[in-house]
């Protein structure tokens, strides 16, 4: 019996990283690229309204219980501090790498901040796929210094 060999490395060098949705189409913007940017586009748009809906209706729940005043203001104003902080976190996320003890103490808060996480999400993946911009600069990074290390 004899075994087929591994295939070999056909590219030397640092291998981009892929990104959620778009596997590793983002280098060079083929394989439905774009496609795959306005289907992220409206499936984020659609689960932002699905989810303003569902708190919307845990806001109609609040009224329904008459839990009085100021806990639908706290709820009301938890709920939208949240997600303005997932907005900026998440947003900051796609230029930047985050320290992952950073990512996981602030998991609670993006997890409250859903819609802001959605929103940020939307918004990015109206001009590129959401983590292209840091995911681009470090496979450019690793190239070039693959490149000066094959030179030396």
């Amino acid at each position: 019996m004899s075994e087929a060999p591994d295939t070999p490395n056909t590219a030397a060098g640092p291998r981009p990283e892929p990104i959620r949705f778009f596997g590793t189409t983002w280098v060079d913007h083929d394989g439905g690229y774009a496609a795959r940017r306005a289907a992220v586009a409206v499936g984020s748009l659609v689960a932002i309204v699905a989810s303003c809906l569902v708190l919307r209706f845990a806001y109609e729940g609040l009224e329904i219980a008459a839990v009085g005043g100021f806990v639908t203001v706290l709820v009301v104003a938890m709920f939208a501090i949240c997600s303005a902080l997932a907005f900026r976190q998440t947003w900051t996320g796609f230029t930047e790498r985050q320290a992952p003890d950073t990512q996981s103490a602030l998991r609670g808060l993006l997890t409250i901040g859903f819609v802001g996480t959605l929103t940020a999400y939307f918004f990015r993946s109206l001009t590129e796929a959401p983590g292209e911009h840091l995911h681009r600069t470090e496979y450019a990074t690793a190239r070039t210094a693959y490149g000066a290390g094959r030179r030396s």
